[in-house]
């Protein structure tokens, strides 16, 4: 009887420690933000994938989100310094270090998000990786926002209103876009858009439809010019510390990669064109007035007059990178507009 209940209280306390070390053993997998969250980005994208996360490691790295956490620029330096684990940026916000993300952003694409963003991950891994852009970071996938839309205080009836105008640009394909318009550009994230133009520090803002809704832009840009395929996409990546991913076993290494790349570029372009078919929803329902302009339209041709030779001038931009940008560029564009063909 003895013997028996020594048994039992040293099978008991054996399976605590079993659990306590389990418990102890379970790693969380820091994720760092800066857009708010009921943005798309947090709302959807970083939950689906830190759901699949958890399955594919059977619930040894859980996802923990972190808001709130500054400019955007640095979210690259706060994953490579270990101050989190992963996070996502704008590669537009840090000029000068990544020049190859914008051959995604080139005008007169005309796809969705999703599609763009299949082809960006596709072409990155053939052509771009090579040049170490993201040196010091391990990519989880690249994707892009919707199509940029010119989002304005007072109404436009041709781009050459814009000339002038104090616009929020934010890096990228848009710097040259706004020299091309004439626009007097102001730099800033995101989040600051809707509190500049309440103010009217600025006269409007490029970007995607989506942020009618998620940074209330219909209450501030009350008119808004959607060009046919819009005016540019914006190049984005998610990206995680790789101490973080040496410090994992090599099955959970295996499984997070599993379940990034080219699903998770998929699946957040997806996101971010659910939320653009969101925004143009709210911003009616708010007596926004959105003019959709027609493929041949006045202003989609003077668009495309604006827009001539960018293709040439970022393909010379990227020399010194050492790929051939060219054929990069003709195979993203044969992807994207092939996609779910």
């Amino acid at each position: 009887m003895i013997r028996r209940n020594f048994l039992k209280v040293a099978g008991a306390l054996t399976l605590g420690m079993s659990l306590s070390t389990t418990a102890m053993s379970d790693t969380v997998l820091r994720v760092g933000s800066w857009l708010p969250p009921t943005h798309a980005q947090n709302a959807v994208v970083w939950p689906t994938w830190s759901k699949w996360v958890e399955e594919a490691t059977e619930g040894r790295v859980k996802v923990q989100m972190e808001y709130g956490l500054g400019h955007p620029k640095t979210m690259f330096d706060l994953v490579e310094d270990g101050a989190v684990d992963a996070s996502f940026s704008y590669h537009g916000y840090v000029p000068g270090r990544f020049k190859l993300t914008q051959g995604i952003e080139q005008p007169l694409l005309g796809v969705s998000a999703e599609a763009a963003s299949v082809a960006h991950w596709r072409v990155h891994n053939k052509y771009f990786a090579k040049a170490q852009e993201h040196d010091g970071l391990e990519v989880l996938t690249l994707f892009t926002h919707g199509p940029g839309q010119i989002h304005m205080a007072d109404p436009v009836t041709s781009l050459a209103d814009l000339k002038s105008k104090k616009v929020r640009l934010g890096g990228g394909v848009q710097g040259e876009l706004g020299k091309r318009l004439g626009v007097t550009a102001v730099g800033a994230p995101a989040p600051k858009v809707y509190e500049m133009m309440q103010q009217g520090v600025i006269d409007g803002v490029f970007i995607p439809m989506g942020e009618q809704k998620s940074l209330r832009l219909k209450e501030v840009a009350k008119n808004v010019v959607a060009l046919p395929g819009g005016m540019y996409l914006g190049s984005f990546a998610m990206f995680i510390n790789p101490d973080f991913m040496a410090g994992l076993s090599e099955k959970d290494r295996v499984a997070i990669r599993a379940v990034s790349g080219e699903k998770l570029a998929a699946m957040a372009g997806a996101a971010w064109d659910a939320a653009d078919a969101e925004g143009l929803i709210a911003a009616r329902a708010e007596g926004v007035n959105v003019t959709e302009v027609a493929t041949d339209g006045p202003m989609a041709k003077e668009f495309q007059g604006i827009v001539e030779g960018m293709d040439e001038e970022w393909i010379e931009s990227v020399a010194s990178r050492k790929v051939d940008a060219k054929a990069a560029l003709e195979e993203m564009r044969s992807i994207a507009r092939n996609y779910g063909k």
